[in-house]
């Protein structure tokens, strides 16, 4: 076994069972089962996800985008302009909602009394889904240095056949070329 596979096994081995993390642990398992470590994030987030939870996400992504950022402009140039100069004359002097707009900043607060915080669940759940792609990766990084230092071990121990070939091989040249060599030595002594 070669050392770098000694040294990982041996320190997670080393380790108390109790002390290893929960991400060691299903590391060693899924190893142990020869099974994948890898696996899609954000399908198995996706999944989990309740009714309210799309919702809120489909709503902060709308909301942090700029088709919301236009229609949202046009909506307040619409409600200035109507409020400004058409409900005027159509109601009264002072119209609907008259300059300053109270009732349009009234609605603008209640907006973002609801948007800020269904803009903070998502970046939860982003943030959750994050740690469960560092833990993913985490996984993955372990397996791969395990699997490179099986691949070291392979490679090492077919090089140390190799060689010892190599040496049977030479000794075997090395031999023949006695035996010629003493013909060789044989026959001219013969033909003096």
């Amino acid at each position: 076994m070669s050392t770098r596979i000694t040294d990982v096994a041996s320190r997670l081995m080393q380790r108390d069972r109790k002390k290893l993390t929960e991400i060691e642990k299903r590391f060693i398992r899924r190893l142990a089962e020869r099974g994948l470590v890898s696996a899609n994030v954000n399908e198995e987030f996706e999944e989990h996800l309740t009714f309210g939870q799309r919702v809120a996400d489909k709503l902060s992504t709308f909301g942090g985008s700029w088709p919301f950022i236009f229609l949202f402009g046009m909506v307040l140039c619409g409600w200035m302009i109507l409020n400004s100069f058409i409900f005027p004359r159509a109601f009264s002097r002072e119209g609907f909602d008259p300059y300053p707009y109270i009732l349009l900043n009234l609605g603008l607060s209640c907006l973002a009394a609801l948007q800020a915080p269904i803009i903070m669940m998502s970046q939860n759940r982003q943030a959750a889904k994050d740690r469960i792609q560092a833990e993913q990766d985490y996984q993955v990084n372990l397996k791969s240095e395990f699997e490179i230092s099986r691949l070291h071990e392979k490679v090492d121990s077919m090089q140390a056949l190799y060689q010892a070939e190599l040496k049977a091989l030479e000794e075997r040249q090395t031999l023949l070329l006695e035996e010629i060599l003493a013909l060789l030595v044989e026959k001219e002594e013969k033909t003096q």
